[in-house]
């Protein structure tokens, strides 16, 4: 079921979040406007939870000044995402993995747990089936810019609840309290825009060919795809990480036939 919420009353409720969680040196995108908007959409198929992503400005990467950030995370540079769009709630569970293929390939059984061991070429069959399945074109993998924006929620900090990564524990299953494994989805606090297991759980897929860095990268959000790297990417970090690698700007090189028992996916929904 759809909501609806002014971006007024919207923009009050994110900022009550931030006091709550004395979330540090975060702020809200400037140019909210003052529309009305759908604040959730459900897949009417699988049953998907997505949340609205207002467009807006951010910088995107890691600005290289702390000791375990990394060189293909930089330059930090500024992104305008013109069109606002439906973000997965939580990754793709194995339910709805199944429901659309049949099968469940994850290491980790469990209904509610992240699909993993899935390759990203396995993911754009998926897609499309949706796709089909509800007569629209509007599922797809976000892009890095996409993900990264939705991912930080309008902070500038390292986590998307702020520096302090001795915090983590309360956002994300990650290397120090997974015990080795997946976990479903859901079940620590999510960012201020509702989505959940950003840091951790699993790595996402997305659409971008793999770069060294960003240098040349598309200023408006949208995928950087050539054929000068067979690569993808994958966002957020996961299970098996430690802290460092469950950043907002966390990435990592991945061959597009890679199942990986940490690697699934989070779609995006156009409006």
């Amino acid at each position: 079921m759809e909501s609806k919420v002014s971006i007024k009353n919207y923009i009050n409720t994110v900022r009550n979040y931030l006091k709550k969680e004395e979330i540090e040196d975060s702020k809200i995108p400037e140019n909210f406007g003052n529309s009305e908007i759908h604040e959730t959409f459900t897949s009417p198929s699988i049953g998907i939870e997505f949340v609205l992503i207002p467009a807006g400005e951010f910088e995107m990467g890691s600005p290289f000044k702390e000791k375990d950030e990394f060189p293909y995370e930089c330059p930090a540079h500024k992104i305008a995402i013109k069109q606002s769009f439906y973000m997965g709630k939580s990754p793709v569970t194995q339910k709805q993995w199944k429901k659309i293929t049949g099968k469940n390939p994850s290491h980790f059984k469990g209904e509610d747990r992240p699909v993993e061991m899935v390759a990203w070429n396995e993911v754009q069959k998926f897609v499309k089936k949706l796709n089909e399945k509800e007569h629209t074109d509007k599922y797809r993998l976000p892009s890095e810019a996409e993900w990264e924006y939705a991912c930080r929620a309008g902070t500038e900090t390292r986590y998307y609840f702020g520096d302090d990564w001795s915090k983590l524990n309360e956002y994300a299953w990650y290397a120090e309290n997974s015990g080795g494994q997946t976990h479903p989805c859901g079940q620590k606090k999510p960012n201020f825009w509702g989505l959940y297991d950003m840091h951790g759980n699993v790595w996402e897929w997305v659409q971008d060919n793999w770069h060294e860095n960003y240098n040349g990268s598309p200023s408006d959000g949208s995928a950087w795809e050539d054929e000068d790297s067979s690569y993808r990417v994958s966002r957020g970090g996961s299970w098996y990480c430690d802290a460092s690698l469950c950043s907002s700007a966390s990435r990592f090189r991945r061959d597009p036939e890679n199942h990986i028992s940490n690697l699934g996916l989070r779609l995006l929904r156009e409006l």
